[in-house]
């Protein structure tokens, strides 16, 4: 979908400004907040799909206030909310009125679990569409749902450089409609194709690609 989480490629917002020794964890709070998202999906009633389509239906003007866990724990109340698990009420309080106490991932499994992680890949019977080598053109598409197109590469030209096999489609995963897998492909696009003559000199930019998103060029 088109909101506020779709930056890639877009102007305005300030210089990226990376820090080599920069943790991934600040505070406390966050280090609470990570582990809350993770123990709630252990309940397996969302999948990562789903959850990242929670994070990208925030209102634009808090999604752009928040820091990344404070993301986090918005699309983690959403989906707490929508599965029944919480009210707005008890989360407004700061408390649950009762429920089961039972965590559903405990910390002794954490390590385990993480380890396990959640592989995607499903085999097809269906031979891919595309090869290595083969131009193709991202579609214009701009679905009101789901999706892991980003918005600066479409309509663009681009080479398909590997292809990967079955993977789940997040489109249709993220709204609970099944897993649909389709061939997914690594497509290469020159900097000038997606922004013009101001990009800079050799730049190339290398996006995973459903085969839904793809056209021949």
């Amino acid at each position: 979908m088109n909101g506020p989480h779709d930056l890639g490629g877009a102007m305005g917002f300030g210089p990226v400004d990376p820090h080599a020794d920069d943790s991934a964890l600040h505070a406390d709070w966050e280090r609470r907040a990570l582990g809350l998202v993770l123990c709630a999906g252990a309940m397996g009633l969302w999948s990562l799909d789903a959850s990242r389509h929670a994070r990208e239906r925030l209102h634009p003007g808090l999604y752009y206030r928040a820091s990344y866990f404070e993301i986090w724990l918005r699309g983690l109340e959403t989906l707490l909310i929508e599965h029944g698990i919480v009210t707005r009420a008890e989360l407004d309080r700061g408390g649950a009125a009762g429920g089961d106490a039972t965590p559903a991932l405990r910390a002794a499994d954490v390590a385990a679990a993480l380890a396990r992680g959640g592989p995607c890949d499903r085999p097809l019977d269906a031979a891919p569409r595309f090869r290595p080598g083969d131009r193709v053109r991202a579609r214009n598409m701009h679905p009101r749902g789901h999706t892991r197109l980003p918005r600066y590469v479409r309509g663009a030209e681009g080479t398909v450089e590997a292809a990967h096999g079955g993977f789940v489609l997040p489109d249709s995963h993220a709204h609970g409609l099944g897993e649909a897998p389709e061939h997914l492909y690594t497509v290469v696009f020159d900097g000038a194709a997606l922004w013009g003559a101001d990009a800079e000199p050799g730049l190339r930019v290398s996006v995973d690609a459903w085969e839904s998103y793809l056209d021949p060029a």
